[in-house]
């Protein structure tokens, strides 16, 4: 693979410009880009050569792999959003088979990789544990998560002045952890080897447990 600081600069000027990444505001690009760049960073290190994100979204994460010479594949549950994911795709020229389906629905037969990845997902679940043993299932090698870390990412949504009569909690987020939070609910399913705390996120990396 190539280096991970590479080309991300290049992805944010259009080359793949899934929507849910974008932002004009210079600050809310640079933490974005912070995030993907410890992304890219932890799967590199897993040594991984193929990889299954689950809850692709728009499909920026496995673009970015995909870039770096992995084999990838994607996963959701939104028609809309895999519509976008393959059209960027295509637009970039890089070979990613999207398929829509659930977390809670993966079978090791059909979806395992080296490496699964579910970032930005688990807040919207309302069984984030029964997802977790899943995700663990079907990596044959490693899984990388990611959540907004709590409370961080709600104050910084009061300061911009977002989602305020919610206390600053984005729609749709179910669950909210700090980052030691975080890591005590992944031990349940990984060994963790490796947590990043990108502002204002939380990003694990670890192995799944197996036997238990």
């Amino acid at each position: 693979m190539n280096s991970p600081s590479t080309d991300l600069g290049q992805i944010f000027q259009g080359k793949f410009s899934a929507p849910k990444y974008q932002s004009g505001n210079p600050i809310s690009r640079a933490l974005v880009q912070g995030f993907l760049r410890d992304i890219v960073e932890l799967a590199t290190t897993t040594g991984a050569k193929q990889a299954h994100e689950v809850g692709c979204g728009e499909g920026q994460i496995t673009g970015l792999l995909a870039q770096r010479g992995l084999a990838v594949r994607g996963s959701d549950l939104s028609v809309e959003a895999l519509a976008v994911a393959r059209s960027e795709a295509a637009r970039a020229g890089l070979n990613i088979k999207y398929d829509q389906g659930s977390v809670y629905d993966l079978d090791p037969a059909i979806d395992a990789a080296d490496l699964v990845l579910c970032c930005e997902v688990l807040e919207h679940l309302t069984d984030p544990e029964a997802a977790l043993h899943k995700l663990a299932a079907v990596a044959r090698t490693h899984v990388i998560v990611s959540v907004p870390r709590e409370p961080l990412w709600r104050v910084l949504n009061v300061c911009r002045m977002k989602y305020l009569s919610a206390l600053g909690n984005t729609p749709g987020h179910l669950n909210h952890w700090s980052t030691g939070a975080f890591v005590r609910l992944v031990e349940k399913f990984l060994i963790v080897e490796h947590v990043r705390t990108p502002i204002p996120w939380t990003v694990i990396c670890g192995r799944p447990r197996r036997g238990g």
